[in-house]
């Protein structure tokens, strides 16, 4: 798959749209039916697209580090869905499976999970550990 092309779902119709990466801060609208497509909903990112997206906005990245078997990791998502709709437009939420994606996970240093990483530029700003609540996640992204 090509990195800087992303395949996000709409969250409406469902329909999988293909978006340049450079497109993120444009709020971009489903092919389809013509829905915004980022209603602040978390985009899942592997080794190989993260660098692409982080790159191509100029909002602050809030990337969770977290696996399927991590019963925090579980606990915590919905709260992170709900920040990211209460971020929509001001931030980024990230998700990185840390057992899929090895090579982030190392160059984070990412030693627990969930772990919330911000990302200013590319250039960490912040950390937190351990599952918290969405309220926590918003301030996080400032």
């Amino acid at each position: 798959m090509d990195p800087t092309l992303l395949h996000l779902p709409c969250p409406h119709c469902h329909a999988t749209n293909r978006l340049p990466a450079a497109r993120l801060d444009e709020q971009p609208d489903c092919g389809r039916c013509g829905k915004p497509l980022l209603q602040g909903q978390p985009l899942e990112l592997s080794d190989e697209t993260f660098e692409a997206v982080v790159a191509a906005t100029r909002k602050p990245v809030l990337v969770d580090f977290w696996a399927p078997w991590c019963g925090p990791c579980r606990a915590m998502a919905p709260a992170f869905e709900q920040a990211g709709r209460q971020l929509a437009g001001r931030a980024l939420l990230v998700k990185v499976n840390s057992d899929d994606n090895p090579r982030l996970s190392t160059r984070f240093g990412i030693r627990s999970i969930p772990t919330l990483v911000r990302l200013d530029g590319g250039r960490e700003t912040g950390r937190q550990s351990g599952a918290v609540p969405a309220g926590t996640i918003v301030a996080m992204a400032g």
